[in-house]
């Protein structure tokens, strides 16, 4: 596979997890359940969108990795020791990847794709996305996601869907947060029946440019 990184078995994750010299006290900070507005723990979704251009030249290349599960959707129910799972690999990707833009990696903007050593946002959430279906967890349960940082400028997360609500996974940080929890403004992501589809997060319909297109429309799923 060239520059892609090959991880092909859950041992195999968490080996390199201890390769790295991360441990289980460093997670110690993972979600509880307990609290309080249990509807704010859920992202609503407003219907069909357009995916972004990146993620849509990256099915064309990776077929397979765009292609539902063929089972219903869910979400993923962690014990404590698989949110530290969770909460180490989010620290090793983010650790392990050098933040670098399209332009300046590939000479194009918008190209999303596994990053060996370096990559952008979109290319962080794609590797976590990888070794986090190889743990074990649903692909229905891990969603790309576009936000719209405190800059007002389009930024890429991945959201795990959990029973306990939905937390997001990003570059920027270690720490693993609800998803009501982050400055961002929610956009778009996948949709949790088919992952080549995406579902508006926002009832505005908001566009930003090189990056998504907004839309809205009926929710998708609780």
């Amino acid at each position: 596979m060239g520059r892609h990184m090959r991880i092909s078995t859950a041992a195999g994750v968490a080996a390199a997890l201890s390769l790295f010299g991360l441990d289980a006290a460093a997670a110690a900070s993972f979600p509880q359940n307990g609290e309080a507005e249990q509807a704010r723990h859920f992202a609503p979704s407003y219907g069909k969108t357009l995916p972004p251009v990146g993620f849509v030249r990256f099915c064309v290349r990776n077929p397979a990795d765009c292609r539902p599960s063929g089972w219903s959707p869910r979400r993923a129910f962690l014990s404590a020791d698989r949110w530290r799972q969770v909460y180490q690999l989010n620290s090793y990707v983010n650790a392990r990847i050098k933040p670098v833009s399209d332009a300046e990696l590939y000479g194009a903007e918008e190209h999303w794709d596994y990053p060996s050593d370096a990559g952008d946002c979109e290319d962080y959430v794609l590797m976590k996305k990888r070794y986090l279906e190889k743990l074990g967890i649903a692909r229905s349960a891990l969603l790309i996601t576009v936000v719209l940082d405190e800059r007002n400028e389009g930024h890429a997360v991945l959201t795990l869907r959990t029973e306990d609500g939905d937390f997001v996974l990003d570059n920027r940080r270690n720490e693993i947060r609800r998803w009501s929890e982050t400055d961002y403004a929610f956009l778009k992501r996948q949709s949790a029946r088919d992952p080549r589809e995406w579902v508006s997060l926002s009832q505005e319909g908001v566009t930003v440019s090189a990056v998504t297109a907004g839309g809205a429309g009926a929710p998708e799923d609780p």
